[in-house]
């Protein structure tokens, strides 16, 4: 029997391309959305799945969203083998001073709180089964990188990446892996928030797009693999690379592509 995956958020965009990977590789995967309709939707895609794939609707921002979602997984399942927290939200880009209350609140809830209550209910219990696989999605600001306008989002994401490293630290001596995936830039619909105002700025980010960013299918299975495969304690799977940078970098002069198109 194939491993148990739960994965917050994969309605859509990378999420739902990880979980078309884990079912290609013969595992259970419980999908997640914010709605009933974004989930009903993503479970009509993966129909013939339908023994593999179960959808649960649940707000993973609070730890009785997290508990419903963990719940109805081993209620399908019997057991969770991976937890992936990738469901996460943006806002316009605006200065961090141009956004309202509730936007920056609920930025915050999603994007913080949902992968802290999504790490800590998993853990306490993976632990008592003596294994599992906790991953937290990186993104814009995980690595100290700055784009005007958003300020609030990057630091969401900065934030994860220090609370997702000390929980490992702290993990340490469980039989459970605590884990960050970055999978770079990824043309989603998060990604053509920014590129999509048609002024002179979008399109000199669309070019760099173009040339740094991959399609979902290609992160996605480099992610699944690395994810399956892995056996550290704390490991940190990037797509993006330095190196797979600098190839992107000499070749782009070469390679005509529209991802946006």
């Amino acid at each position: 029997m194939g491993k148990t995956v739960v994965i917050t958020g994969s309605s859509r965009g990378i999420g739902f391309g990880l979980a078309l990977r884990f079912l290609e590789r013969e595992c259970n995967v419980v999908l997640n959305g914010s709605s009933s309709e974004t989930t009903l939707k993503a479970m009509e895609q993966l129909q013939r799945y339908n023994r593999n794939v179960a959808g649960v609707t649940a707000d993973i921002s609070t730890p009785e969203g997290i508990t419903q979602l963990y719940d109805e997984a081993v209620r399908h399942f019997g057991r969770v083998d991976i937890w992936i927290n990738n469901a996460g939200i943006t806002h316009d880009m605006r200065n961090a001073w141009e956004l309202g209350h509730r936007t920056i609140s609920r930025v915050v809830d999603v994007n913080i709180e949902g992968v802290m209550y999504g790490t800590i209910i998993p853990f306490r219990q993976m632990k008592l089964q003596n294994e599992g696989k906790i991953f937290n999605m990186e993104g814009l600001g995980s690595d100290g990188f700055m784009l005007n306008g958003m300020t609030v989002y990057g630091t969401t994401k900065s934030a994860i990446t220090y609370f997702t490293r000390s929980f490992a630290r702290e993990a340490r001596g469980t039989s459970v892996q605590i884990g960050t995936l970055s999978p770079g830039m990824v043309v989603t619909d998060l990604l053509r928030t920014t590129v999509n105002d048609g002024s002179a700025e979008s399109q000199k980010k669309k070019k760099f797009f173009n040339m740094m960013a991959d399609d979902v299918e290609t992160v996605s299975t480099f992610l699944c693999g690395r994810i399956l495969a892995s056996t550290a304690p704390s490991p940190r799977i990037r797509w993006l690379t330095k190196p797979r940078m600098l190839g992107k970098i000499l070749i782009s002069p070469f390679r005509k592509t529209d991802l946006f198109s």
